[in-house]
């Protein structure tokens, strides 16, 4: 009996590091204990000393798409891939580079990857950010498609999110919105959209809506919000739940999601574990201990902690979805 038992014992302690190991296989941005404090994603690779934002992987996770800000006067989304243990040295994508693009978000199938783009239109320059598709062509993608009206108007139009369904939501300063920027839902329909709706008062207020992710499912939004009365600093993360055929009122996820800095950008991770969003969080957001030294601030100021933007995550059950 003792020896069976010591046979099991030793089975199951064999048994505990293969199952981790295979779920860092799958998701390698995985963490094997809970992540209950904001952690920066991937350091060197995604979060960095640069302007860093956005998070899409795809399913299997061994594929990340962010942008890089360039003084907010060129937008850069880049590739990083998981391969032989570690994460390459991310490049530029095939279709960016030139132009300020933001804000890429893939399909589930990882067949179209969506983002917002001030790229010209039939030859001519553009003032205003549209949203456009790139399509999965081989190990490649196809050059970027304007998705057009509806969706796209004189206006801007910023961070696209899709459900499974193929249904897109985005901020837009379009007119006719309740604050300087609200978020719209339109359902796919055929080769394009319907008529974007907007999310009304329950979501959007007379201040400004913004980066938005769409759950796979419709079942919530993760947004964030400006200048609204209950923000922790320049701009919060919110949730809102599709329940009984209506949008529940908006709540602050609080902290640690939000802090006195600006979190925007949000996004779920492929395996629904973790939220990742972007934050200006920096080294000097808690009072020092003692004055700071010249080198120690030549340190930090081009460390990653520099105030910049960073993506971050944490265990989804920050978004406390059971507290609805």
């Amino acid at each position: 009996m003792k020896g069976g038992l010591m046979r099991i014992l030793m089975f199951l302690f064999l048994l505990i590091p293969c199952v981790i190991f295979a779920q860092s296989a799958l998701h390698p941005y995985a963490s094997d204990k809970p992540i209950r404090e904001p952690k920066l994603l991937l350091e060197g690779i995604i979060s960095t000393p640069d302007d860093d934002l956005n998070a899409t992987f795809t399913v299997d996770g061994k594929t990340v798409y962010f942008s890089k800000n360039v003084q907010n006067r060129l937008g850069v989304i880049l590739e990083s891939h998981y391969a032989n243990g570690k994460w390459t040295k991310p490049q530029v994508v095939s279709f960016s580079g030139q132009y300020s693009d933001f804000d890429p978000c893939l399909t589930a199938d990882g067949k179209k990857l969506f983002f917002c783009s001030n790229r010209p239109v039939a030859g001519r320059k553009q003032r205003d950010f549209d949203i456009y598709m790139v399509e999965r062509k081989g190990t490649g993608w196809s050059e970027p498609i304007n998705v057009g009206a509806p969706v796209n108007t004189e206006g801007h139009e910023f961070y696209p999110s899709v459900s499974n369904d193929g249904t897109i939501i985005f901020s837009s300063n379009r007119p006719g919105g309740k604050g300087a920027y609200d978020i719209y839902m339109a359902a796919r329909t055929g080769s394009g959209f319907a008529e974007p709706a907007n999310l009304g008062d329950s979501i959007n207020v007379a201040t400004s809506e913004i980066d938005n992710y769409l759950a796979p499912d419709k079942s919530y939004i993760i947004f964030a919000g400006y200048g609204r009365p209950d923000s922790h600093g320049n701009g919060d993360l919110y949730i809102s739940l599709f329940r009984n055929g209506i949008w529940t009122k908006a709540r602050n996820l609080g902290a640690p999601v939000n802090s006195s800095e600006r979190e925007y950008c949000p996004a779920v991770s492929p395996d629904g574990r973790y939220l990742f969003w972007t934050s200006f969080r920096s080294f000097a957001d808690k009072p020092l201990e003692k004055p700071i030294k010249y080198d120690e601030l030549i340190r930090q100021l081009r460390g990653t902690l520099n105030g910049a933007g960073n993506v971050y995550q944490i265990d989804i059950s920050a978004v406390g979805l059971d507290q609805e």
